[in-house]
């Protein structure tokens, strides 16, 4: 199945999959990082999926399944195992309010305590969980899925297949003032969302409605818990967005692009297509596309690393300045 080589004792009977550190004989593991090929000659797996090329023999009544990617032969087997995943049954729940110029597809699901406001036009198969609030004109297409406790204001619009964890909010408005001595006059946000087809967004994940035009999600986007993406953003198609990234208003990333952990992109900025953001980096400036970067501000990967070497021989840098600045002093 998997188009592997197998090295070893063959005819296991395998019940299910496990990390090397926690598996029992009855199990498959796999080695997907060298920083774990000590755990491989102590697993008590069966079978272990290794890199192809891996030089160690597997012990006695074990295999080895070599594989040119584990992982990914790996989540292949785990699909095997793995349960099927909850999908409620279609129906309208007693509790949910569904207002009476919704248009509801074919086998749509609306949880308990669920709300669907007027106007709203839900496709086929969509599911809208336990607690969650489509707001008036909200137009979702086929096979939607809201979680429980998800928002989605007003007059946003969905393409098919867009998954929303728990406690994510879309539409909101977004953050315009216009400061005075008097105070902070709020700006109008007229504008909405759009998600494309394919798009995940993780858990308390928030996504601003635009001031005028649209917030733009593209299509195949995967965005993970706690982002923050503010009016008129746009993101390109099959971009990754880590956990706690913040990307302000007005700015663009290009399509395939990977915005590491707590990336931060400042306003009106354009990341271009294929680039790379690495975990706290910050983007204060354009970047063409297949940029890889690191650092505040953010600068190319290799400079970052040369910079970083450079600021651990500071300390000993001053050591030899203050020395140098001694000897002078006793000459004089």
């Amino acid at each position: 199945m998997l188009g592997g080589e197998i090295v070893g004792s063959t005819g296991h009977l395998i019940s299910g999959v496990e990390s090397l550190d926690e598996a029992d004989s009855s199990k498959l593991s796999f080695l997907g990082n060298k920083k774990y090929e000590s755990q491989v000659a102590e697993s008590k797996a069966s079978i272990i999926i290794v890199p192809d090329g891996f030089s160690a023999e597997p012990a006695d009544n074990q295999a080895f399944i070599k594989h040119k990617s584990p992982s990914d032969a790996f989540s292949m087997v785990f699909e095997l195992f793995a349960p099927e995943a909850y999908r409620p049954e279609p129906g309208i729940a007693e509790s949910a309010f569904v207002d009476e110029s919704a248009q509801l597809g074919k086998d749509v699901h609306i949880g308990a305590n669920a709300v669907i406001m007027a106007n709203v036009e839900l496709g086929n198969g969509c599911i809208v969980e336990a607690g969650s609030y489509v707001g008036p004109g909200v137009v979702m297409g086929k096979g939607c899925r809201l979680h429980p406790n998800v928002t989605v204001r007003e007059n946003s619009i969905f393409a098919d297949a867009v998954f929303i964890h728990s406690g994510t909010v879309i539409g909101c408005d977004g953050f315009g003032y216009i400061p005075g001595e008097d105070g902070h006059k709020k700006i109008p946000q007229l504008g909405i969302v759009q998600i494309d087809s394919n798009v995940e967004i993780g858990s308390n994940v928030s996504i601003d409605r635009a001031r005028f035009g649209k917030t733009w999600i593209k299509e195949g986007t995967k965005i993970d818990n706690l982002v923050m993406i503010a009016h008129n953003v746009v993101i390109g198609k099959h971009c990754f967005i880590v956990a706690q990234v913040g990307i302000a208003g007005s700015a663009q990333i290009g399509d395939m692009s990977q915005l590491a952990g707590q990336a931060g992109i400042s306003g009106h900025v354009q990341v271009g297509a294929e680039s790379t953001i690495g975990g706290k980096t910050v983007v204060i400036s354009d970047l063409p596309d297949k940029s890889v970067v690191c650092g505040y501000p953010a600068v190319p990967l290799k400079e970052y690393f040369r910079n970083q070497a450079a600021l651990r021989k500071v300390p000993d840098l001053l050591r030899k300045v203050r020395d140098l600045e001694k000897r002078l002093d006793e000459k004089d």
